[in-house]
């Protein structure tokens, strides 16, 4: 699965910058609030207007504090998937129990230097673990390999069965990189510059998604 994140896109043509990736799986919003991350973007009013331009899943990843109050209006909204982080949510699995009330899929997030390992019996409340491949808050940055031995915990609890969710991975994720993510075990890429600084977005989705399919055929569990 890719995700597109419009972090990437040109914020004056949201509607366009989706309508040019139709294949997409999901469309990636990144939600930040300047308070958990010394940035500032975008927040439910605008995912409420993408909504209605657009049919493609929209997957909101919310880097913001107080999430167990914030994140259900994205769920009501109507977003497919609402993504908070582990280490900004008071009480996760409640909030993960009103997302899916509220009508939305339940995504947690762990930054790079957050271990899996205290989450695992949380995570059995979620739909999706977002592992975080860079810092966030800021497009455009470096991948970080180290983080895939997460990833690898994350897909031998899904393949064992303790865990039933989808795991996927935002940072730096382009041609280069898309590879070795994919054969340590994730479902869904989120890509913004590998796919909004193409000359044709939409092929670069269709080309990202070849290349995950490859190298997923190599994964050993």
């Amino acid at each position: 699965m890719i995700a597109p994140s419009i972090l990437s896109a040109d914020f004056a043509r949201l509607a366009d910058e989706l309508a040019a990736v139709p294949t997409s799986d999901w469309i990636h919003v990144d939600v930040m609030d300047n308070h958990f991350v010394p940035n500032l973007t975008l927040g439910l009013p605008v995912v409420k207007s993408l909504l209605k331009v657009t049919d493609i899943p929209i997957d909101c990843h919310l880097m913001i504090d107080d999430p167990d109050r914030w994140a259900i209006g994205y769920a009501e909204a109507g977003a497919y998937n609402v993504t908070v982080h582990v280490e900004a949510a008071d009480d996760p699995i409640a909030l993960a129990k009103n997302l899916k009330a509220a009508g939305s899929k339940a995504g947690l997030s762990i930054k790079p230097g957050t271990p899996l390992e205290p989450y695992v019996d949380v995570l059995k409340h979620y739909d999706t673990l977002l592992v975080m491949s860079v810092e966030p808050g800021f497009g455009g940055q470096s991948f970080m390999a180290g983080v895939l031995d997460k990833v690898r915990q994350a897909r031998h609890l899904v393949d064992t069965g303790h865990l039933k969710l989808v795991v996927e991975i935002d940072g730096g994720i382009n041609a280069d990189t898309i590879e070795q993510a994919a054969e340590a075990g994730v479902d869904c890429f989120v890509a913004g510059s590998a796919v909004y600084d193409a000359a044709d977005p939409g092929k670069a989705v269709e080309a990202l998604r070849a290349q995950a399919a490859g190298a997923q055929g190599t994964r050993t569990t």
